[in-house]
């Protein structure tokens, strides 16, 4: 069954200005991007030593809400002062920078995690800074959204955005897995905790639900997804006309599947 899918660019973490893009709307990226299901928040916080939690390209603070609401003392990293301005607007302490060049002074946390963006973090220096910043049996948890989009729905979002944005950086399929896209960027991060050194051998944990989403509710999403943050506001009305009409087609709303997977690991009780 065909579903959407896209490709990130190549070392996602090199291209700053895609990875930085996403602070154009807080607003409508907090409101429009979906909550993590509480299990996996649960299970993150039942497998740590402890309540504090450093968050890792918080954006407007979505996972470290859930988090704080967990029971949690929550600090966020984060490469944008847009995003940064309004996740403290909602509560939350936000440091402004990219974790690779941050500066933990000393703190150390029971938890390091990342809800949609530790494949802007590079793999092998994120992971070795993780593993800095835990303490021992102290867990690094980096965790995505995968979903299935209707084919009519996949379909004309393949086909508007080839012809809107043939230059693109990212290549949209409308015939292939995401789960298989995807699964070559946890192997990836993966890997680079290996690398790293300081962990256990990483795990993968996965949780699937789904949402039934309106013709608008989707349209509001769409925006904030990377492959059309940096588009010019016509090429991006194209794209979202393209998709409404097919949304529209199926009466108006679908149901998403969606898996929420996390690359997991703990850190070495022997480290540090």
């Amino acid at each position: 069954m065909p579903i959407i899918a896209t490709d990130p660019p190549p070392e996602p973490h090199r291209a700053r200005e895609v990875a930085e893009s996403f602070g154009t709307d807080p607003e409508r990226y907090d409101r429009a991007r979906p909550r993590y299901p509480e299990a996996l928040v649960e299970r993150v916080v039942a497998a740590c030593p402890g309540p504090d939690v450093l968050d890792v390209g918080c954006g407007t603070g979505i996972e470290a809400r859930q988090f704080q609401a967990a029971g949690c003392t929550v600090l966020g990293v984060e490469p944008d002062a847009r995003m940064a301005g309004f996740a403290r607007r909602g509560g939350l302490e936000v440091e402004v920078a990219t974790f690779e060049a941050w500066d933990p002074s000393g703190r150390d946390f029971d938890a390091v995690v990342a809800g949609t963006a530790w494949h802007w973090v590079d793999p092998v220096a994120g992971a070795a800074k993780a593993a800095r910043v835990l303490r021992p049996a102290g867990r690094l948890a980096a965790f995505w959204h995968v979903f299935q989009l209707p084919p009519r729905v996949a379909d004309a979002f393949a086909a508007v955005y080839r012809r809107v944005v043939p230059d693109s950086p990212f290549n949209v399929h409308a015939d292939k897995q995401a789960m298989d896209i995807y699964q070559m960027m946890f192997a990836k991060a993966a890997d680079g905790i290996r690398a790293a050194g300081g962990f256990g051998e990483p795990e993968q944990w996965r949780f699937d639900w789904e949402h039934t989403y309106t013709r608008d509710e989707w349209l509001d999403q769409m925006p904030t997804h990377g492959t059309l943050t940096r588009l010019s506001d016509a090429e991006r009305a194209q794209v979202l006309e393209g998709v409404g009409e097919a949304v529209d087609a199926m009466g108006g709303a679908f149901v998403m599947p969606y898996a929420t997977m996390a690359v997991t690991a703990l850190r070495d009780t022997g480290q540090g």
